[in-house]
């Protein structure tokens, strides 16, 4: 393992800011490796706790495999059996976790969430999904886009929609390894500006960039990569309605992406709502690699646990 990978033992995985460009670069090329057969154990012996408030069908299962895959155990604890922060606070399960097993992989609603668990447990703490951030996928986006363009450095990724947890992630991480993102979202809907903040800076010493935009056609044309992600989230069935209006008109169709650049790939980080953001069967189209990438979830789980685990 290379030095930037070596780096990561023993931390937290709250954020893609938690990376170093040359960290993010390491862990996408180490996805690559092990998804092309390399067999490492380095979990032998270790324990990962799997702690989920939200339902999930690839992060679930790609973090239980992977963690067998690498020699360990995985062992899921749903929301009844915890209750974090209801059935006892988040800093008493932090603590008796930190004595049980050697990581905690956390899929929850509140950022604060995680920020705590971290902060009382004595073991590194990975975001498998919070209301901020998704910062597994967007390694897993990453890999997929090297292994079906061949670069990451100066690729056009345009995301149509919210600027939510995984267009946040996204965001950072082709910050991190100069690419150019651009994002088109409804007013109301843009990426928050603490991150835009955050993903310029980066940019501006990776050679990539980041654009904010109104239309959908402005932010394809010509990309090598069309993204879209749902329009209502988990815990925003209440705004559905008012969502639905707000993004009419930013679903992505044969017409959208007839617009992007030659080869392009569409993504999508599922589970999809058909006849919303894309139209029903679109991920079957001839552009989606999203099946590609939701494998690679598998993979790249792999990698972060690898790197953090390692003895």
């Amino acid at each position: 393992m290379d030095a930037p990978l070596a780096s990561l033992k023993g931390r937290d995985l709250l954020s893609v800011a938690d990376l170093t460009p040359p960290e993010v670069e390491g862990l996408v090329a180490r996805g690559l490796a092990l998804k092309r057969g390399a067999r490492p154990r380095p979990l032998t012996g270790k324990s990962v706790a799997l702690l989920f408030e939200k339902p999930s069908l690839r992060t679930r299962v790609s973090f239980d495999v992977a963690v067998f895959h690498l020699g360990g155990h995985a062992l899921y604890l749903s929301p009844q059996e915890v209750g974090l922060g209801v059935r006892e606070p988040v800093s008493d399960v932090a603590r008796v976790l930190s004595r049980m097993v050697d990581a905690i992989v956390c899929r929850t609603f509140a950022q604060q969430t995680l920020e705590e668990l971290a902060r009382f447990a004595t073991i590194p703490v990975i975001n498998a999904l919070s209301d901020s951030e998704h910062p597994c996928q967007a390694l897993g986006d990453l890999m997929t886009i090297q292994e079906h363009l061949g670069q990451l450095r100066g690729v056009v990724v345009a995301f149509i929609g919210d600027g939510n947890n995984c267009a946040v992630s996204l965001a950072l991480a082709c910050s991190a390894v100069g690419a150019h993102y651009r994002i088109a979202s409804p007013p109301g809907y843009d990426l928050p500006p603490s991150v835009v903040e955050r993903a310029l800076a980066t940019a501006s010493r990776t050679g990539g960039s980041l654009t904010l935009l109104r239309s959908p056609e402005e932010a394809v044309k010509g990309a090598q990569v069309v993204y879209t992600d749902v329009w209502t989230s988990m815990g925003q069935e209440k705004e559905a309605e008012a969502r639905r209006k707000a993004f009419a008109d930013y679903q992505v169709t044969p017409q959208r992406m007839a617009l992007a650049g030659p080869g392009a790939i569409f993504m999508h980080p599922m589970p999809a709502h058909y006849g919303e953001e894309v139209p029903p069967g679109f991920l079957e189209s001839p552009w989606s690699v999203a099946y590609h990438q939701a494998e690679n979830r598998l993979h790249i789980q792999k990698a972060i646990l690898e790197a953090i685990l390692a003895k």
